[in-house]
């Protein structure tokens, strides 16, 4: 396969997995794919990015803790806004069909918000993968920053995609900055930006057939040529 075409397969088979076999993913495996996402681009080579691994006895931890405080029903306080605070279509429509469409993969009918608890709840044991990252930034950073962190994070998902590895970025982490700075020690002058799970996608697991539609190049380009 000449370069070009790896590029291109690591970018259209990248996907969001939601279920992952247990296998361990070596440690210098994990070093090297931070490292290569630590070439993503960066506004005056600032580099945001900070990066916790987390495996074994931590990993199991941490899930437990996450998984405690989505079962108590008592939410933290976001610290930023990932979402629309008002939602309108086109994206509203967009988010519903790709909720369905999980759900319907899930066995999860409408009105079945036990089970929509439960799926939701799979984001805090990192979809059953042996890696979990958490990825932190300082509360001083701008937008810019986080724009910046969001090609760490495609440049880290691509690199783990050439080896075989799959991921899925997940804002859910996000949701309880509190127990995440607990249990890995996060500093008040940070904040939690996201979660990952890393692992070898179970091609056993329902949900894992989902491929989310994308629109085409016409309906959001304009090319301007005189």
């Amino acid at each position: 396969m000449t370069e070009d075409k790896a590029i291109d397969a690591a970018i259209i088979s990248r996907r969001s997995v939601r279920g992952f076999r247990p296998d361990p993913v070596p440690e210098a495996t994990i070093r090297e794919l931070i490292a290569l996402a630590g070439r993503a681009p960066s506004g005056s080579n600032i580099q945001p990015w900070k990066v916790h691994v987390v495996t074994g006895r931590a990993l199991r931890r941490l899930t437990g803790a996450l998984t405690a405080a989505h079962e108590s029903d008592a939410p933290e306080a976001r610290e930023y806004e990932y979402y629309p605070v008002d939602w309108r279509d086109p994206y509203l429509g967009r988010r519903r069909a790709l909720g369905w469409q999980l759900y319907g993969l899930a066995g999860i009918e409408k009105g079945d918000r036990e089970g929509a608890k439960r799926q939701m709840g799979r984001n805090f044991v990192f979809f059953g993968a042996p890696v979990g990252l958490v990825f932190t930034i300082d509360r001083d950073m701008e937008q810019g920053s986080w724009l910046d962190y969001g090609m760490f994070l495609q440049t880290l998902m691509l690199a783990a995609r050439g080896r075989g590895l799959d991921t899925c970025p997940q804002a859910a982490i996000a949701s309880y900055p509190g127990v995440v700075r607990a249990q890995l020690g996060v500093p008040e002058s940070e904040m939690v930006v996201c979660g990952m799970a890393l692992g070898f996608a179970d091609p056993g697991e329902p949900v894992n057939a989902l491929r989310a539609e994308r629109e085409p190049v016409e309906a959001y380009t304009v090319f301007h040529d005189h």
